[in-house]
Parts: C-alpha cells; sequence; structure tokens
C-alpha cells in the first residue's frame, strides 16, 4: 500500500510551518540517522509521532491485524518468541510510519527512510510495552529459568516489613498467619511468613539456596525453626506485605513445583533500641514433607507468642561497642590498647615519629591521590591506657608492634576489614601471648594455656556474629580499658596523626 493511497492523515495533523521560515536544530553526533531524522521531523511537523503511535495501538488490537502479529509455533525458546514478537509490532509501526511520513513534506535534512524507521522504532517500544507477551512466551522463559538455575546460591538485601512480618511466598503476601505454635515461622500457602520483632521498616535478610540440608545447624542464632511447604510452582521471593522487594530476593528459589525445606535463623527481634542488630536467614532446599523442628528458641519475643514465661535477658557486654557500626570504623580498623606505656612509646612501638604529626586531613589527601600508600595511626592518651586507632590499618596487629608496646605492660588490638577478615592479639611484657582469628578454633591454640587471655575470651562466643565487638571486649577486659564514641570523637576533632615511617625488627 502506497501512502497516497490512505488519504486524510494529515487532517490530524498541525499545519506545517510557514513557507520561507527559519528554524534551529541540535543533535547528540553519537544518535543515529533514524533518531536524528525522526526527531527533526517531530520538530517541524509536531505531533506526527504521536499520530503513528496512536495508530500502531489501534491496529494492534484491531481483530484484522491480531492474527497477523501471532508468534509462529517454530519460534520455541525464550529469545526466540520475544524476538518473533517483537519483529512483527515493529513491522506494523514501521508500515503505519511509512503511511503517515509518506502523507508529509519531510524536511530537505532529513531522509524521509531514516525518518520513517526512527519513528517506526519509536512507536513500536511504546506499543511492545503496552502490550501483553505471547501465551508461548511464558513456558519458554521458566525453560530458560530451569536450565540456567544453579546451585548453591545466596542472596543478601533488605525487606520492608509490615505489622510484625515478612514472607518467603510465591504469590501475593497472605493476609493472616499464627505464630502461636513455634513463635518465629508459620506455613502459609506457597511459602511462609516470618514474624519480627520491629513492627515496621526494613529487615536484613539473607536467603540461602541449597540443593541437600545444611551439615549442622549454624550458631549464632537465637531463633532457628525448619517447616516444611509445597511450592506450586517454584521462584518464590521475599516479599514485605506490601509485595515489593529487593530485586536480588525476588523469584530465588528453585523454579519446580514440589516439596521443600526452609530453615528460619533469626537474631536481634527483642534489641528494639537497636534496629540494625535484627537480622534473618532463610535456608531453602528440596525435601520430602516432614514435622517442623525448633533447633533453637532463646529469645524473648519468641517465648511470648508461644505463651510461655519469659527467660532472663543474657548478659551481652558486646553492645557497649554497637557504636562502632555507626561510626568511621564500621568496615575497617585496628584498636590497640596499651598499658604502661607514654604515647611517645606507643607511637614508636608503630614505628611512627613523635616529633613529625599532621593533620589527618593531609595525609587521607595524599592516600587518596594514589602517589604512595603508607599506613598510619592515631593516638590519644585515655588515663589509663593509650589508644592507638587506625583507620582501615592493620599495624597494629603485627607482633613486632605488640612486643615493644608491651614491654612496660600489656597490650591488645582487634584488626577487622570489609572481606570480615580479623585479629585478635595480646602481649604483656613484650610477650605476645596469643594473637588468632576470632571464632577460628585452629587458630587458637594458645588461648586455653593463657590464663590471662582465656579470662578475657571467657563467654564470650566468639564463633559467633559481631566477632569484631566481642574482640574488643576482650581487649577492654585484658587491658582495663576500652574505647569509647567519645574517645574517637576526640580523636577525630584532634585531627592529628603520624605516618609509620618503618616497623623495625625486633630488639
Amino acid at each position: 500500500m502506497e501512502p497516497v493511497d490512505v488519504p486524510g492523515l494529515t487532517v490530524y495533523l498541525p499545519p506545517p510551518p510557514p513557507a520561507g521560515g527559519r528554524y534551529g536544530f541540535a543533535s547528540a553526533g553519537n544518535d543515529s540517522e533514524a533518531l536524528t531524522a525522526a526527531l527533526l521531523l517531530d520538530a517541524v511537523r509536531p505531533g506526527l509521532a504521536d499520530l503513528v503511535l496512536a495508530l500502531a495501538g489501534r491496529l494492534a488490537v484491531h481483530p484484522a491485524v491480531v492474527p497477523l502479529l501471532v508468534v509462529p509455533p517454530d519460534a520455541a525458546d525464550e529469545q526466540a518468541v520475544a524476538a518473533r514478537h517483537g519483529q512483527a509490532h515493529l513491522a506494523l509501526a514501521v508500515a503505519v510510519a511509512h503511511t503517515v511520513v509518506g502523507n508529509v513534506q519531510v524536511p530537505p535534512l532529513a531522509d524521509r527512510t531514516a525518518a520513517t524507521v526512527g519513528v517506526g522504532i519509536g512507536a513500536a517500544a511504546v506499543v511492545l510495552g503496552q502490550r501483553p507477551m505471547p501465551p508461548a512466551y511464558a513456558p519458554a522463559l521458566l525453560n530458560k529459568i530451569r536450565a540456567e538455575y544453579l546451585l548453591p546460591r545466596r542472596s543478601f538485601g533488605s525487606v520492608r516489613v509490615s505489622r510484625h512480618r515478612f514472607g518467603l511466598v510465591e504469590g501475593s503476601f497472605p493476609d493472616t498467619a499464627d505464630f502461636a505454635g513455634n513463635g518465629l515461622v508459620a506455613v502459609v500457602d506457597g511459602g511462609a511468613v516470618i514474624r519480627t520483632g520491629i513492627a515496621d521498616g526494613p529487615a536484613r535478610v539473607q536467603l540461602t539456596v541449597l540443593a541437600e540440608a545444611p551439615p549442622e545447624v549454624a550458631s549464632g542464632w537465637e531463633e532457628i525453626v525448619e517447616v516444611s511447604w509445597h511450592a506450586v510452582e517454584g521462584l518464590a521471593s521475599v516479599l514485605g506485605p506490601d509485595g515489593t522487594s529487593e530485586p536480588q530476593l525476588r523469584a530465588q528459589t528453585p523454579p519446580w513445583p514440589g516439596d521443600y525445606r526452609l530453615r528460619v535463623h533469626a537474631r536481634g527481634r527483642d534489641d528494639h533500641d537497636d534496629p540494625d542488630a535484627e537480622t534473618y536467614e532463610l535456608v531453602v532446599w528440596a525435601a520430602p514433607a516432614a514435622p517442623e523442628v525448633v533447633h533453637r528458641r532463646t529469645d524473648r519475643l519468641g517465648h511470648r507468642l508461644r505463651g510461655e514465661p519469659e527467660p532472663a535477658r543474657p548478659a551481652r557486654p558486646e553492645r557497649a561497642y554497637r557504636w562502632i557500626r555507626r561510626s568511621v570504623l564500621s568496615e575497617a580498623a585496628t584498636v590497640t590498647v596499651t598499658t604502661g606505656a607514654t604515647v611517645e612509646q606507643v607511637l614508636r612501638a608503630f614505628g611512627a615519629d613523635p616529633d613529625r604529626p599532621e593533620s589527618i586531613r593531609s595525609i587521607e589527601a595524599d592516600l587518596y591521590a594514589g602517589d604512595s600508600n603508607f599506613p598510619w595511626v592515631a593516638v590519644l592518651d585515655a588515663g589509663p591506657a593509650i589508644l592507638a586507632v587506625e583507620y582501615n590499618g592493620f599495624q597494629g596487629s603485627q607482633e613486632p608492634v605488640l612486643r615493644r608496646a608491651s614491654a612496660r605492660g600489656r597490650a591488645a588490638s582487634m584488626f577487622w576489614n570489609v572481606n570480615a577478615l580479623m585479629r585478635l592479639s595480646f602481649a604483656e611484657q613484650g610477650r605476645l601471648l596469643a594473637a588468632f582469628e576470632p571464632g577460628m578454633s585452629a587458630a587458637e591454640p594458645k588461648v586455653d594455656v593463657e590464663p590471662a587471655v582465656a579470662a578475657a575470651t571467657a563467654g564470650l562466643e566468639l564463633a559467633d556474629h559481631d566477632r569484631h565487638l566481642k574482640g574488643l571486649v576482650a581487649v577492654e577486659r585484658f587491658t582495663g580499658y576500652g574505647i569509647t564514641a567519645a574517645d574517637l570523637d576526640r580523636v577525630t576533632t584532634a585531627g592529628t596523626g603520624f605516618r609509620i615511617i618503618s616497623v623495625v625488627d625486633d630488639l
């Protein structure tokens, strides 16, 4: 069909600009010829692109045209179905653009064919977004997901809690859930709902999908309950009651129907004064339906929900260091506490020159400039002890430094970084008593044989979460002093640091 065979379309367009007028037009040099021509045409004939879009949208649902847009059966996989669906709608939109553009005068600077293609592509993109995918697309996409699905898989994120709950569900979020049985999780159609301590707000969640049951029950959690649930379709998502979730927590469970086990881990539900403490891990694996198993039941909320007397809240001295999570030391630092030494002696133990102080701002500027990479330390005379703070440094965890710093007393340090590597160290009278990664039992050979170290770490459960905070408790017990938020404020306010020139060998 030629454009002249479809008369009357120009009546839907504003009149063209008067002859002899002047125009200004700017285009980015990287634009395609089709886009440049389409933009120029729409600038001099406003409304043309909208007319093409309106006609293409109407024709895409016209009974006489719909059969022409059907994806043929030879398109089997997801990519082929999507491509053929897009090709059909693109052809329709370009045909409409050809008809409309053929009825108007094209500016000399614009190529008619390029303008036709550009306007057609723009209309097709919009129409495709408004039209449903063909029936063959959903099963083709599912086959693709199944072919590419690998285990194990882990996803981290946060979910928006409302009315004390979030869920792992396939479809819409259920209206009701009963937590009286185990105080943590309720199985519902297509998933499970988890009872939280916070009423509303974000909760941190890790979703782990395994090929088989975990070899052991994880430590460091206050409540652990394992249930069975039947997936009708698979690909369940971690969702809040409003149906929202972060992308990495959506459609993560196996893409097959069947029976699954879900082990829900929770901690921090009682810590209303510290919303960052509330954390969950959901572990999923395929397994036949089995009775519910309660692996751990220790928090007060769970006891209340089960109608049981609340236990006494256990002492957790590491809570005194929760401010670290919201400080400049949150991701990586070393804190060293020394007794029996002066500021000058501690600085020399680190290999720094006490007579060469610098502003922390200038030190960080040099580091950010990338010209060199050097360690540095800030110190504070806290009275009972000398604090040495390294922002993203680790010299205080080194044996030579600790031996020199403890020559006339004690020194202990806690190092951590963004990769979850940690080192807890103790020294006394110039001798290293112990240095190990908290929670790694194979790396703690001296803890039991050194009474002072054993006393400092007693009851801290270093294998659990918040290992660096518990390490700071051990440092405080060993030296008699622990860093406070006020101490760090004093270091920051002073703004003075010392470059570590060299760490000499042991004397």
